[in-house]
């Protein structure tokens, strides 16, 4: 048996042991802007309507939009992964956990025999008085076991799943503020092609009006067949456009199903008609660039990854040391009777102390310490990565929606003094001043306005979504996660 006095000396080094090997984590710092460039610009923006960070989608003020966003939310397949990963990580930690504690197993086993006298043993006994061949034994035991952290080893994989499992939340966080930003930015893409798709096909309208007056006109002989030519090759052209808008939309309607869980088609008679592009909320208030290492779940999925890298070389340095262990066992056992089994003669206890040292395997330990540095030094390029890309992408929303704001607002301009042109211009080819290659010109100006305006202002709604979603979409880690990332 082991003494008391050593096995109390070891529990006492391995619970007080307050200090593990390997380097502790510290946050690194980046160098941030104290504003965005863009932001000056994006406060000033005409924008009546208000947003919240939490639930941005509201902001855009589209009941149905709102509807599907919230429809994704619960039904996305994506999510569902992220969920299940989450689970995993959190399995992770709880073995990680686990392997700190005791470990204990009962075991027990009843056995009857029957001896061969062909066998050097058999022999032996089969010349012994009142041999029976036949044999019985029962054990039942409890046995505990218990690795001695001494080093840390085991408390720095805590701390790389611990890591882990933030990181799987983070990214949880990081799929559902894509889920929404996709959704909305696809709704947003299918109010826009049906836009463009009816201003195309009033201009259809417009060019058969026309093509119906030269007809007349050239029945009476007062226009030539060249120009009711040149109106129907408009015409055509005009009507080419719709099956290419339609494949888009269709395009987009699918992509939506997909992103609720539903099969294509499902949601497609909701979306039926024209709708009206929804028009950008307000941006609030952002704060300075650095908020976004705490905003962005992105980036607290890159800094968790780091911290767990950073804890795995302390579980590569660990193998340097000793492993020791300790376990005990108690039990019964006998071969007499069942009945026999738990008697005092049939009593047995065991304790062992172990030792693991991988004492002529510094070679491979030395690669394995090597290879944790390498990871690490992998995720912080990639932490830093992701925060100056984080920052681009704010930059570059932030700008796309201003000037397409402003693009819109003059292509509205363009479009109303297109539009009176136009009727200015078919109303003088009646009187004949002006030519019919003037009114055919004046159409295919009107009608690119038009849709440049519609893909305007679709591309700043889209922009305005992309500003939420680069800002973190009001996503706010755990407490707890805060604590650790400090």
């Amino acid at each position: 048996m082991l003494p008391k006095s050593v096995l109390a000396t070891l529990l006492v080094a391995s619970v007080s042991a307050g200090c593990a090997v390997g380097p502790d984590y510290t946050r690194t710092d980046m160098p941030m802007p104290q504003r965005y460039l863009g932001q000056p610009a994006v406060d000033q923006r005409p924008a009546t309507a208000d947003a919240d960070l939490d639930t941005w989608w509201t902001g855009f003020n589209d009941p149905q939009l709102t509807r599907f966003v919230t429809l994704a939310l619960a039904q996305n397949l994506d999510l569902a992964q992220a969920s299940a990963r989450v689970s995993q990580a959190r399995a992770g930690l709880g073995a990680a956990n686990a392997a700190l504690m005791p470990s204990g197993q009962l075991s027990g086993q009843a056995a009857r025999a029957y001896q061969s006298i062909e066998t050097p043993l058999g022999q032996v006994l089969a010349s012994t008085p009142d041999f029976n061949r036949y044999g019985s034994s029962y054990e039942a035991n409890l046995g505990a076991s218990w690795e001695l952290d001494l080093f840390g080893g085991l408390r720095r994989g805590k701390e790389a799943a611990l890591a882990e499992y933030q990181a799987s939340e983070a990214g949880a966080a990081a799929t559902r503020l894509a889920v929404a930003a996709q959704t909305a930015d696809i709704y947003i893409s299918i109010r826009g092609l049906q836009t463009r798709l009816d201003v195309t096909r009033q201009q259809v309208q417009t060019q058969e009006k026309l093509l119906s007056t030269v007809h007349l006109l050239h029945d009476k002989g007062l226009a030539a067949e060249l120009q009711v030519r040149q109106v129907e090759g408009a015409l055509y052209q005009v009507r080419a456009t719709v099956p290419a808008l339609e494949a888009g939309l269709d395009a987009a309607t699918n992509a939506l199903d997909v992103m609720l869980g539903s099969p294509p088609g499902t949601h497609r008679m909701e979306l039926a008609g024209t709708g009206m592009v929804p028009v950008a909320p307000k941006i609030p208030a952002t704060g300075a660039p650095g908020e976004l290492l705490r905003r962005r779940p992105d980036l607290i999925v890159a800094e968790r990854r780091l911290a767990a890298s950073n804890a795995r070389i302390g579980v590569a340095i660990a193998e340097y040391y000793p492993k020791l262990s300790l376990s005990g066992l108690i039990g019964s056992a006998t071969s007499v009777s069942g009945g026999n089994l738990f008697s005092a003669g049939a009593s047995q206890a065991a304790g062992v102390v172990g030792m693991r040292w991988r004492l002529f395997d510094f070679g491979r330990i030395n690669a394995q310490i090597s290879q944790a540095k390498g990871q690490e030094a992998e995720m912080l390029a990639a932490y830093r990565l992701a925060v100056l890309r984080a920052t681009e992408d704010v930059e570059n929303a932030f700008s796309a929606l201003v000037k397409h704001e402003e693009q819109a607002a003059v292509l509205a301009q363009g479009v109303d003094s297109l539009g009176r042109a136009r009727g200015a211009s078919f109303a003088a080819y009646e009187k004949g001043v002006l030519s019919l290659i003037e009114v055919l010109q004046a159409d295919e100006n009107l009608l690119r306005a038009s849709n440049a305006r519609a893909q305007a202002q679709t591309d700043s709604a889209r922009a305005a979504v992309a500003s939420f979603r680069a800002l973190g979409g009001g996503w706010q880690p755990p407490e707890s996660e805060v604590v650790a990332i400090k």
